[in-house]
C-alpha cells in the first residue's frame, strides 16, 4: 500500500547539509561526517522545553526531511547547517507509517 507523504519533496527547498559528531580527531576536535545533504523545510519557530534535568532550553527551529535521511542510525546528532548558519541538533523524530517505513524526519535545532 502507498502512503501520503506528510512532508512532500515540493517543499523541501532550502539547502542544508547535516553532520555526525563521533570521536575525536588527533586534535581533540569533534570527527564531523555528512549524513545528508540535500534541501529540507526549515521554520524558524522559537518554543521553550523542559530538559530531563529541569532546565529550561529554547529551541531556535526544527527541520523536516522527506523520507528517513539515516538509515543506519535510529538516533540522529550532531549538526545541521543551513543558510550559512550552524544549528546543533536537540532532538530527533523519524516519523513512520504503519508498515514500518520512514514517512519524514524531524529534527529540533538549537
Amino acid at each position: 500500500m502507498k502512503y501520503p507523504k506528510l512532508v512532500p519533496e515540493r517543499v523541501c527547498t532550502t539547502p542544508c547539509t547535516v553532520y555526525r559528531t563521533d570521536g575525536l580527531n588527533r586534535d581533540g576536535s569533534k570527527k564531523r561526517t555528512v549524513i545528508f545533504e540535500g534541501k529540507c523545510f526549515h521554520s524558524e519557530k522559537a518554543r521553550q522545553k523542559l530538559s530531563a534535568e529541569k532546565q529550561l532550553i529554547t529551541l531556535s527551529g526544527e527541520a523536516l526531511f522527506c523520507g528517513d535521511i539515516a538509515p543506519d542510525s535510529p538516533i540522529i546528532d550532531g549538526a545541521v547547517e543551513i543558510g550559512g548558519r550552524e544549528y546543533k541538533i536537540y532532538g530527533s523524530e523519524k516519523a513512520k507509517n504503519p508498515d514500518g517505513t520512514v514517512n519524514y524526519t524531524r529534527l529540533e535545532l538549537i
